[in-house]
């Protein structure tokens, strides 16, 4: 695991902003509205409600937190010493065990308050419990307020860490400070370190990345550091001490032996040995920098005899560059990268996977069955072939010679044909018939085609002639086109009605006579007017006259049909029904007079009734039926008590009660949660 995986942590919000957050939400998610009047039982849910959603809540929070942050004993040796050198791993490991014990006290309050919950007989208690179990619950996340805000400065710091893979191919640069490894870092890679000629410019691990034989390497600048004892080393130099100890790279150790930097030659040799058990089994690479100002042939014998003694050391190389003129720049990039390569061959011929693997490889190599030489085979056309010489006039005529005599590139076309092996050369200019499906299509070319195009004119103009393409919108030339058609048509008709009830829906509602006039009324204001109403009057009254006569015909033929369908029925009625509907001579018809009811509508005087009464299906008897009514009316009384429309009103008829609505509040009464 990099250092880019634990850049993704989520802020960390402080103990008053935690409780915010869950408060409101268990405000927002839970159910609101509770009466007295509810039974007990949906009392105690509403309530318990709250406080498991509540505990889900702070639950939920504190796990993601537990989770984001990183156990620091799982993490790869350098970022776990990497940590601790920052952070601190104990101070680090109590701020996380006290949001797991945090978490571990909130199920128990809410667990102890559910079950009191459970024995809860008033609304009033069962609100107390609840606000004690909330309260109790605010009052532990307040007590981790100095963890959440460590944490949460945890992560910005390490979302401010650069991205470091300790697996990765790692060119790690080390030495005192001022000594040129931030400007080598820049040279080699796109990183822009801060570079300024005072010591302690880098107080931080800073990468960058650069491409050696098309594999991506990291460079890693460390801050500079002073030869004295570990204890004493701040919190900068064992950044690089824990680089130096738990990368597996290749280590560049830069020294300045023009002394710019502030510090001996002897100082540099010093601070090189004591830091040398850390490069146990790595490559190294000693960096003498700034040669534009001293290089190694100038120092004094003695000084050169401490160096010499650091480059003749066991898997040292040493180049000397010049950040400041570019010198031995990329020099020392190939030697440092070929370096590390060799030793990660090396160790891993030395590792047991390798005899894993070789166990399984088998390489052949010829051996010679007899003592005959037998030489390679070459033919004789090709020994005896003359070397191409462009001013021999016998050479072989190549392509190019033949672009050139017959005009040159844009002017000469290559014969394709000539190479053409076939029976008789005259064949190759020939005109090649064209093939498709396998068949030559010259073969199936009519020799009456001319005539056959020009009947079929001919019947084109007669057709024509004949109006057969007038009615062009009728014809469809396929399916998909008459679908097109009628969808077309469909869409228009829907437009219309569509806008035809927009225009029906604006309209004003009127009754169907509140437009009507009767004849006596439009015969006096004709009359008024100083017209005869006598034509209208009389044709008026022939119209009336024969829908009377209509209409009496239609209730004659329905009565009839009633009747019969009566004697039809069976002999319910015997002869007292068949007197009803047999005709008696003398008698007049009796006038059928239209009863209305209440609302208008009019009442059929012998309307066919139902064989069955409905009310009584699936009843034994009416006393079951009747017992059904009346357990039907006991089931409503209480939602009638309650002037409830049905089982789903949950309508509050007083939204806003005057008790908690009027009146100034004393103090402490605004916090409704």
């Amino acid at each position: 695991m990099s250092t880019s995986g634990l850049k993704a942590i989520a802020p960390v919000p402080k103990a008053a902003d935690f409780l915010d957050i869950v408060l409101s939400k268990t405000q927002r998610k839970t159910p609101t509205v509770i009466h007295k009047n509810f039974k007990i039982s949906r009392i105690r849910n509403f309530y318990m409600r709250k406080v498991k959603f509540t505990q889900d809540a702070f639950d939920e929070k504190l796990g993601a937190i537990l989770e984001e942050f990183p156990i620091i004993d799982d993490l790869h040796p350098f970022l776990s010493s990497l940590l601790n050198v920052l952070y601190d791993k104990n101070h680090y490991k109590l701020a996380l065990g006290q949001l797991r014990t945090a978490r571990h006290l909130i199920d128990q309050v809410a667990k102890d308050y559910v079950r009191l919950l459970k024995f809860g007989d008033s609304l009033y208690r069962c609100k107390q419990l609840k606000r004690a179990a909330l309260g109790r619950m605010a009052t532990i996340m307040r007590r981790q307020n100095e963890a959440l805000e460590f944490l949460e400065e945890v992560r910005k710091h390490i979302s401010r860490l650069p991205a470091i893979d300790p697996t990765a191919r790692t060119l790690l640069i080390c030495g005192y400070p001022n000594v040129g490894k931030s400007s080598f870092i820049n040279k080699v890679t796109r990183a822009d370190v801060d570079v300024q000629p005072y010591a302690f410019t880098t107080k931080s691990l800073f990468v960058g990345h650069l491409d050696h034989r098309y594999m991506r390497w990291q460079v890693i600048d460390t801050p500079g550091i002073l030869d004295h004892p570990l204890e004493e080393m701040n919190n900068i130099e064992m950044q690089s001490i824990t680089a130096l100890a738990h990368l597996k790279a290749c280590i560049l150790y830069f020294m300045d032996l023009s002394e710019q930097c502030g510090y001996s030659v002897e100082a540099q040799c010093q601070l090189f040995h004591s830091i040398k058990p850390l490069f146990a089994n790595k490559p190294c690479v000693l960096v003498i920098n700034k040669v534009d100002v001293a290089r190694l042939e100038d120092l004094a014998p003695e000084r050169r005899a401490l160096v010499d003694d650091i480059i003749n050391s066991e898997n040292v190389r040493h180049v000397q560059v010049s950040c400041y003129t570019d010198e031995g720049v990329m020099s020392l990039k190939g030697t440092a990268c070929d370096a590390l390569l060799e030793h990660r061959v090396d160790a891993k011929l030395k590792g047991n996977k390798v005899n894993a693997i070789l166990n399984r490889l088998h390489v052949a190599q010829p051996k010679p069955r007899d003592e005959v030489v037998r030489a390679p085979f070459i033919p004789e056309v090709i020994k005896d072939r003359k070397k191409y010489d462009k001013e021999d006039p016998a050479r072989r005529r190549l392509e190019r010679d033949i672009e050139l005599e017959e005009g040159g590139a844009g002017v000469y076309n290559i014969n394709l044909k000539k190479n053409y092996m076939l029976a008789d050369e005259d064949w190759k200019n020939d005109i090649m018939p064209e093939i498709m499906d396998g068949k030559n299509i010259a073969d199936f070319i009519d020799l009456d085609i001319l005539e056959k195009l020009d009947a079929l004119e001919r019947e084109e103009e007669k057709l024509q002639a004949d109006g057969f393409y007038d009615s062009e919108s009728d014809m469809f030339d396929s399916d998909d086109e008459r679908e097109a058609a009628e969808a077309k048509v469909s869409r228009e008709k829907k437009l219309v009605s569509q806008n035809t009830k927009k225009a029906m829906k604006n309209r004003a509602v009127l009754p169907r006579t509140a437009g009507l006039r009767t004849l006596s009324e439009l015969t006096t204001e004709m009359t008024k007017a100083g017209l005869d109403p006598s034509r209208i009057q009389e044709r008026a009254e022939i119209l009336a006259k024969v829908q009377g006569a209509k209409r009496k015909r239609q209730r004659e033929e329905e009565a009839a049909e009633m009747d019969v369908d009566e004697a039809m029925s069976g002999d319910e009625d015997g002869a007292d029904g068949e007197g009803e509907w047999m005709d008696v001579d003398g008698d007049e018809a009796p006038k059928l007079k239209r009863a209305k009811g209440n609302s208008g509508t009019v009442i059929a005087k012998d309307a066919r009734h139902p064989r069955s009464n409905r009310q009584l299906a699936g009843m034994r008897d009416e006393a079951q039926a009747s017992k059904a009514v009346k357990l039907r009316n006991l089931g409503q009384r209480e939602r009638n008590r309650q002037a409830r429309a049905g089982e789903s009103d949950r309508a509050i008829k007083t939204k806003m009660p005057k008790h908690l609505f009027a009146g100034k509040r004393k103090m402490g009464k605004t916090d409704r949660r």
